[in-house]
């Protein structure tokens, strides 16, 4: 299949030198290190504690349990005591309920931490019965229960399996190592989910910036005729769902609608990568590559965190700053948001954390809007970004709305590329939190 392409679309600098050639590196807890596990890591219901302050708890033990038909069980990384269970700062830079859990230095693992030999019999319901309990949810960065997107309502209806290897976020290079050091588990997932949707074909989309990643999968899928794998022009935001979509299967997702629709599930690669690491090992969610990369950095590279570690920690075991940093951001150039304080914990939709000096950071002032329509020419969804930063800045939520202001991805392509350095996705992601508050 040749790559087609989707409207709008940006060309920039994608700083992954620093980092794209740093294997992965684990970094475990120390005894008596803090543990923090928001109840809240997901998109959904927040998940129901399931241990009380004093309990021990072992490395994969469930602590909390999903609530709801979309949320997401939470597993404790690391065998310890609950310390407390109160309201903590998230990365989101909200207070979140959650589970404080002192690690004894062990990591004594949980009796129901077992995987499966037989994979080949296993079947769609019993897949889907690990996957959510293992609370496994898109690990490229939305955070949607992974057994939610599994479940579509007509299963035979599902023509493609898109596995997102475009990691077009400037910086972010994790996804690529995790290309190049699990290509067995990739392998094996992607065999396993085309055994469970029998009438789709496999589609590995990769930007061609990392050739590495796409010659590599071309080789390893070359005796495979459901698996094929794309070699992706680079630009901006194609690793969006909707945009991938466009680009590799020539068809537009309905406003409002679902990949499903259009039979169509939309995975990333460590997602894909995570599922067969649950299915044979049988150990649920309890840890997060994340980058590290930006000029403050002493040692920038992809680091293996257990989740629930906090980001100083994770910082100071990786080297800690070589300068003092200016800015300091989680979750990407383009699509993250500044941090003011490290003493968050790491989450399951957590990747990066940049950390800029003065001179890189390059802070500009906003200025007033000079109608250019440059936001409007490069939203990918065909917004009108100018328009409804306005609405969110005046509480005009029903005008918000109306010109379809939820159906913005939050890619950053309008703050970037406007002159007047206008916060324009900012205040929409704004607009759109309050709205799915009332």
């Amino acid at each position: 299949m040749k790559p087609f392409t989707f409207k709008n679309r940006l060309h920039i600098e994608k700083h992954k030198g620093d980092t794209e050639d740093m294997r992965i590196q684990p970094i475990s807890p120390m005894e008596g290190d803090l543990l923090t596990y928001p109840l809240q890591q997901h998109v959904g219901a927040p998940a129901n504690p399931l241990v009380k302050k004093g309990d021990r708890v072992l490395l994969g033990e469930k602590i909390a349990e999903a609530m709801g038909r979309i949320s997401a069980n939470i597993h404790s990384g690391v065998s310890g005591t609950v310390m407390d269970i109160k309201p903590m700062l998230a990365p989101h830079g909200q207070f979140i309920e959650s589970i404080i859990i002192e690690s004894d230095g062990k990591m004594e693992e949980h009796p129901s931490v077992r995987g499966i030999e037989d994979t080949y019999h296993l079947t769609r319901e019993h897949f889907l019965h690990i996957i959510k309990e293992a609370g496994l949810v898109g690990l490229g960065g939305a955070g949607f229960p992974t057994h939610i997107k599994l479940s579509p309502h007509d299963p035979d209806k599902i023509e493609y399996i898109l596995v997102n290897g475009a990691e077009c976020e400037p910086y972010h290079t994790h996804d690529h190592r995790v290309m190049l050091e699990k290509p067995g588990n990739i392998r094996e997932s992607m065999e396993l989910l085309l055994r469970l949707f029998p009438f789709a074909r496999g589609i590995m989309a990769i930007e061609t910036n990392k050739m590495e990643s796409v010659m590599l999968y071309k080789k390893l899928f070359a005796s495979n005729d459901r698996i094929e794998v794309i070699g992706l022009p680079p630009t901006y935001p194609q690793g969006s769902e909707k945009q991938l979509i466009e680009t590799c299967i020539k068809q537009q997702v309905p406003m409002g609608g679902l990949p499903s629709d259009i039979g169509v599930i939309v995975l990333n690669v460590s997602t894909v990568a995570a599922i067969d690491a649950i299915i044979r090992r049988g150990r649920p969610i309890t840890r997060r590559i994340m980058t590290l990369s930006g000029d403050a950095f002493a040692n920038p590279g992809n680091y293996e965190a257990v989740l629930g570690m906090s980001y100083k920690d994770l910082v100071e075991r990786a080297g800690g700053f070589k300068l003092r940093p200016y800015k300091i951001m989680s979750g990407g150039a383009m699509m993250g948001w500044a941090l003011y304080n490290l003493d968050i914990p790491i989450i399951k939709t957590d990747s990066m954390i940049l950390a800029f000096s003065e001179k890189i950071a390059n802070i500009q002032p906003e200025q007033p809007c000079i109608r250019c329509a440059k936001c409007v020419e490069f939203c990918p969804m065909g917004l009108l970004p100018y328009e409804i930063n306005t609405l969110a800045l005046e509480d005009n939520l029903e005008g918000f709305k109306k010109l379809h202001g939820m159906a913005c991805v939050e890619c950053g392509s309008c703050s970037y590329i406007c002159p007047s350095k206008r916060h324009l996705m900012q205040s929409i992601l704004m607009g759109k939190t309050k709205i799915r508050r009332m």
